[in-house]
């Protein structure tokens, strides 16, 4: 690797890093923020959700932006969203103003597919599975970095420091990525379809807003009912719009893959358990034990009892692209996904003691780093070049619809079933988790589903695939990359 290589690939790293520490970082204090902005408990959960929802959005449509106008520029745009956005909300003196800070740092969500994308471009042929698999690492580890330093960071410098030190973070990636990353050598053609991305965003809208606050709203109300019909009619027109337009945002070919599809399959549901164990758990260990369960932990505290995730999330991550390189990547994502079932299922059922969640969280980091770094492979492996911001922006925001499904249904499930004091129950948590280990043995399921890669004698003995060596189309209409079914380096 050269050292510009090397220079790229720790700004790429800096700014997926950023990111991913604002997953989390506000996630025990919100409490704490509901008493200073002087706001009431549903409002202050939109805090969370104004983040998920523009992050939903958003992600998807600057991956496109950038396989088009340059993933360089577009990193920069979103690192620099990320910045504003947390010094709108360090300033915000009520909720209004903090949840529009909030929405605007979504916006970085496109930072990890642009990330994915740039590295494909830059790094050597042979680094680019380890250094993907560093990037996914990194996401998954800084939502647990996030809930480690929360509660330090507010002891030593406030409240407001969970924004101020997020701020200076980005201004210093951004000012670095566009002194650094190079402009994308390879761009794709035609215009962005801005109808197909307003139908995205509302679909995308009308959906994450009654999932995230179904609980409050009650699941048969009629809020809940409508918004969820006119999100399956908007994302019927979607798709629709793409699969006639000649510039589709998404393009549905490429989501047909097997590879793909099922890749994102294992996404969404391991993505369920992934966000609520970052959303839940602080609350679950700082409760009384007179309640049945928790241990009266302090913020700090709660952070330190998730940090063995973190460090073990990390470790994964790092070791993934040699266990693909063993194993394939089927059998390392079934794996981890039943590795995700059993820690869920120990959190619903053993939890009376602070080592068996300490165990549970050691082995859920495993799960979460190792299947994280694998799908970003197996995603990046499987589409051409100029499709792989949008390809693992549509990947990324799959695992966010799933942490919002999870989310909307372990919160459902505590809310349902409140003490006479009003706090939840340990039944509430007991099903929650159990309802999350069981949407995670689905994910072992379509871990499964991966198809193997064609052999090169079948490669040969296909017509199709002989005529990439010519430049003749694929039975997709478009010339074959390198991954369309042998999936690159990636061995399945």
């Amino acid at each position: 690797m050269t050292s510009r290589s090397r220079t790229v690939l720790l700004v790429v790293l800096l700014g997926v890093f950023s990111f991913a520490l604002m997953q989390s970082l506000i996630n025990p204090v919100l409490p704490q923020l509901q008493r200073e902005l002087g706001t009431t408990p549903d409002l202050i959960t939109w805090v969370v959700t104004a983040f998920l929802l523009s992050a939903s959005v958003f992600t998807p449509i600057l991956g496109r932006m950038g396989d088009q106008y340059g993933k360089d520029r577009m990193l920069v745009l979103a690192l620099t969203a990320l910045a504003v956005g947390s010094l709108v909300s360090a300033l915000a003196t009520d909720i209004t103003l903090m949840i529009v800070g909030r929405s605007i740092q979504g916006i970085g969500g496109s930072v990890l597919p642009l990330a994915f994308g740039i590295l494909r471009d830059e790094m050597p042929r042979e680094k680019i599975p380890s250094t993907i698999g560093l990037a996914s690492a990194l996401v998954a580890v800084g939502g647990g970095i996030g809930i480690v330093l929360s509660g330090p960071l507010n002891d030593l410098l406030g409240l407001r420091a969970l924004f101020w030190v997020p701020m200076a973070l980005t201004a210093v990636a951004a000012t670095a990525a566009r002194l650094v990353v190079p402009p994308s050598p390879t761009r794709s053609s035609g215009r962005i379809n801005w109808i197909s991305s307003l139908l995205m965003a509302s679909w995308l809208l009308t959906l994450l807003l009654p999932l995230t606050q179904a609980s409050r709203w009650g699941w048969g109300s009629a809020r809940v009912i409508g918004l969820l019909i006119a999100a399956a009619v908007l994302a019927a027109g979607w798709v629709i719009t793409e699969n006639r337009s000649k510039s589709p945002l998404v393009d549905m070919r490429m989501m047909q893959l097997p590879a793909v599809w099922t890749t994102n399959l294992v996404s969404l549901l391991m993505g369920m358990g992934l966000y609520s164990v970052f959303g839940f758990m602080p609350a679950f260990v700082q409760s009384s034990p007179a309640g049945g369960y928790g241990f009266a932990a302090s913020v700090t505290e709660a952070g330190l009892l998730l940090l063995p995730m973190t460090v073990t999330m990390f470790l994964a991550g790092l070791m993934a692209a040699r266990l693909v390189a063993l194993l394939g990547a089927r059998a390392v994502l079934a794996a981890s996904a039943a590795l995700n079932t059993v820690a869920l299922m120990m959190l619903a059922f053993q939890h009376d003691h602070v080592w068996q969640v300490i165990v549970a969280m050691l082995i859920l980091g495993v799960a979460f780093g190792s299947a994280v770094s694998t799908m970003s492979n197996v995603i990046v492996a499987a589409v051409r070049p100029d499709q792989t911001g949008i390809a693992n922006g549509v990947n990324a925001n799959v695992r966010t619809i799933g942490g919002a499904l999870g989310a909307a249904l372990m919160g459902g499930l505590i809310s349902a079933d409140l003490g006479a004091n009003g706090l939840p129950t340990e039944n509430g948590y007991l099903l929650g988790f159990a309802a999350l280990a069981l949407a995670s043995l689905g994910s072992v399921l379509a871990a499964l589903l991966i198809p193997k890669p064609r052999t090169s004698e079948q490669q040969r003995q296909d017509p199709v695939l002989a005529s990439e060596s010519v430049g003749h189309k694929t039975d997709l209409g478009r010339p074959k990359s390198h991954g369309d079914d042998d999936y690159g380096d990636v061995r399945l």
